[in-house]
């Protein structure tokens, strides 16, 4: 009797335009660890001068092309980073590529020879804020409809996006494959437990906490949970407290509606002392944002737009119940995938693994949507029960997004035929 042959090792260049903190570069940083237990993995950025926030065992290099200035210049700096990508493909006799972000697709799809090209699509194309404008239309209507075909294989990280991708571009279904985002839940688990500072522990000891992880940035939208805090403490709850993880661009305008709502704010980029007695805590970027999120009584997503929210499934893997906004793309297909993709809430819905709110929006929108989220927060901080059984339920869901469950999945495609 004879035995399969196992799968040749392969040499991979995964393709990132930096290593900064964000999802999508904690996800491709964790696919590159992943990979490297059974392939040579090469990793590659843009520039070398860009901070790595994902350190990485694997070889890293960087095309390090000089910008450009003006329209001819940078046309001149893309045309030079196709040439160095080829160029690392033949150096390191790389047999497959997987880009991850719009600018490395760019140039994997460009400087394909017979390698395999994956591109990892993170974000939606449909509803990303930043791709607006002339160039946002070019970029949508005619450079990733046209590029795209030319890869072996798209791999979006949700269901949702596979459609969109297939819906707006026109591209083959058949090269359009779903792969989640895997999170190690076990290790998220232990660095849950790793204790708080006395002050700290206090905060979460003494009230109730609402609690949200991500870049502060417009896209990911916590203005509105001001917002809602703001309805709470209206509605005569003076107890519950928010806690913002992370950092960004939003920062001075979250700061400063928090003045305008009457939220005393508490940042960690000055020098008052933590006490119980803020309304909201801005606590900036933490290396083990878990332990936190796991004395939480709610963990909080309020995007306006995801791909596959990483930060949902991390406060899941903590074993917090979550309440999240039912936005495109990614919490209701872990929230409740059972239920068509196109379906969305008007109203509060209780789901199968955790809670799905309406879009917050700003403006009139969430004039009417603020109240809905703070009476349904306000029933869930009401009811130790039900936030047990939604723990039980997140943590139970996130189990199907495991390494070796999805690592499977892309092993699978790095195995099928070049087209």
């Amino acid at each position: 009797m004879t035995t399969a042959a196992a799968p040749r090792r392969k040499n991979i260049l995964l393709l990132i335009p930096q290593l900064t903190y964000g999802g999508a570069e904690r996800v491709f940083h964790d696919h590159g660890q992943e990979l490297a237990r059974r392939h040579h993995v090469v990793e590659c950025v843009f520039d070398s001068r860009t901070e790595v926030a994902f350190p990485t065992s694997n070889t890293l290099v960087a095309l390090d092309v000089p910008a450009g200035a003006g329209i001819v210049g940078k046309l001149t700096t893309f045309v030079q980073r196709v040439q160095r990508v080829k160029a690392l493909k033949r150096e390191h006799r790389i047999d497959v590529c997987i880009s991850h972000l719009e600018g490395a697709d760019y140039l994997n799809l460009l400087s394909k020879g017979s390698e395999q090209v994956l591109l990892c699509i993170h974000n939606s194309k449909r509803h990303d804020p930043n791709i607006t404008g002339a160039l946002g239309w070019v970029r949508r209507r005619l450079l990733m409809p046209l590029l795209y075909r030319g890869a072996d294989f798209i791999v979006p990280v949700s269901r949702d996006l596979r459609q969109e991708l297939i819906d707006l571009f026109g591209l083959s279904s058949r090269k359009v494959v779903t792969i989640n985002n895997f999170f190690d839940v076990e290790g998220i688990r232990q660095r849950s437990q790793e204790p708080l500072d006395p002050a700290e522990q206090a905060l979460f000891d003494q009230h109730p906490v609402l609690i949200t992880a991500g870049r502060l940035a417009r896209e990911k939208n916590q203005t509105a949970l001001l917002e809602v805090l703001h309805r709470l403490r209206r509605t005569g709850d003076q107890a519950t407290r928010l806690v913002l993880l992370g950092d960004g661009p939003l920062r001075a305008d979250l700061l400063q509606r928090c003045q305008e709502l009457g939220l005393r704010s508490w940042q960690a980029w000055d020098s008052t002392p933590l006490t119980p007695d803020f309304d909201v805590y801005f606590l900036g970027f933490q290396s083990n944002p878990f332990r936190y999120i796991a004395r939480a009584a709610v963990s909080l997503l309020s995007s306006s737009t995801e791909g596959f929210p990483m930060a949902l499934c991390e406060a899941m893997a903590c074993g917090v119940p979550v309440a999240s906004t039912d936005c495109p793309t990614g919490p209701r297909e872990i929230l409740a995938p059972q239920t068509p993709a196109d379906q969305y809430a008007a109203t509060p819905e209780m789901a199968e693994f955790g809670v799905l709110l309406p879009l917050l929006g700003a403006g009139p929108a969430l004039e009417q949507s603020a109240p809905v989220w703070a009476d349904t927060l306000a029933a869930l901080l009401a009811d130790p029960a039900k936030r047990s059984y939604y723990a039980a339920q997140a943590h139970a869901r996130v189990q199907d997004f495991a390494p070796q469950k999805i690592m499977q999945q892309w092993e699978a495609l790095l195995n099928q035929p070049t087209s």
